[in-house]
């Protein structure tokens, strides 16, 4: 994959030969340099720099030439199913609930506090992030990415303001997305009940099968950020380039699906029974679509009982 991924690199027009402390740095070393940032935490830009015998400034530069090369890929890497692939997906939810296509879901990107408009970065957990809402089918692909809303705006706002809340009809068609509570429910996203306390043993049964089955987005958060552990807390700087890098790891976790991957599974757990999000004050998720409802109910009148 790297030596592909090279080959590629050199071929663009994001590839400049660039002068290390020693010798010119090749597509393939900048391919190297880039993973290895990408996949470590800790390590400071003076530890990657030295390792990779280059300067700090150097450093940035092929971070960032390689972030925007992969970041352009998405439009290659990161698509929507065809319907060959739909009917393979709804296969494997057929048993529990058929008709859905895809996970939906957001995950916060903690970054360090920006130098400009920093409060709108603060999330409710009290860090700087940037949110990031990605689709991904049963075997952790992510299908769709919409990336750099800042982390105090709920995930509602996030989707209502990226380009797949438009095209959703178009995309779904007769199938559809699950979502979480902090999700409007709409005919082409389905979302729980509000658990008032009241709830029928159908509701219940369908948030219990609702939430098993979201468990392949929540896999895919962690697995991406195992991968990639500088998304644990991202040490770049500028905010537009944060967002590229976000995406950029998001075509290369893509890329390296059918590559040998040892989680920590124990991380990746999902809260099955966890079906609302805790919302604040007047962020709350918008008002639930009657068409959405009026499917809700009857895709609850079609699942067995499983609990």
């Amino acid at each position: 994959m790297t030596e592909q991924l090279a080959h590629q690199f050199a071929n663009s027009q994001y590839f400049k030969w660039q002068v290390g402390d020693s010798q010119k740095i090749t597509p393939l070393k900048y391919i190297t340099v880039f993973l290895w940032f990408a996949s470590n935490e800790a390590n400071s830009f003076r530890d990657v720099s030295d390792r990779f015998h280059m300067t700090k400034s150097t450093l940035f530069k092929v971070i960032r030439r390689v972030t925007y090369f992969l970041s352009n890929m998405s439009a290659n890497v990161i698509t929507w199913p065809n319907d060959f692939e739909k009917v393979e997906i709804q296969t494997h939810f057929e048993n529990s609930m058929p008709g859905v296509i895809g996970l939906i879901d957001g995950t916060h990107i903690r970054i360090n506090k920006p130098t400009e408009d920093a409060d709108s970065y603060l999330n409710r957990k009290h860090y700087y992030s940037i949110q990031a809402q990605m689709v991904c089918d049963h075997q952790k692909k992510i299908r769709d990415i919409f990336v750099g809303y800042p982390g105090s705006v709920h995930d509602s706002r996030v989707f209502r303001r990226s380009p797949l809340c438009e095209t959703l009809p178009e995309k779904c068609r007769d199938s559809f997305l699950l979502g979480d509570s902090g999700y409007p429910c709409l005919r082409h996203l389905l979302t729980p009940f509000k658990d008032n306390g009241r709830l029928t043993r159908r509701q219940r049964n369908y948030n219990y099968i609702l939430s098993t089955n979201r468990y392949a987005i929540e896999h895919c958060f962690g697995i991406l950020k195992q991968k990639f552990r500088q998304l644990y807390h991202v040490k770049l700087r500028d905010v537009e380039t944060i967002v590229h890098f976000i995406r950029a790891c998001a075509v290369l976790h893509n890329i390296s699906l059918n590559v040998p991957f040892e989680a920590d599974m124990q991380a990746l757990v999902p809260h099955i029974l966890q079906v609302d999000n805790v919302l604040n004050g007047d962020d709350q998720p918008d008002v639930d679509d009657r068409n959405g409802i009026a499917f809700r109910q009857d895709v609850m009148n079609t699942l067995l009982f499983v609990i």
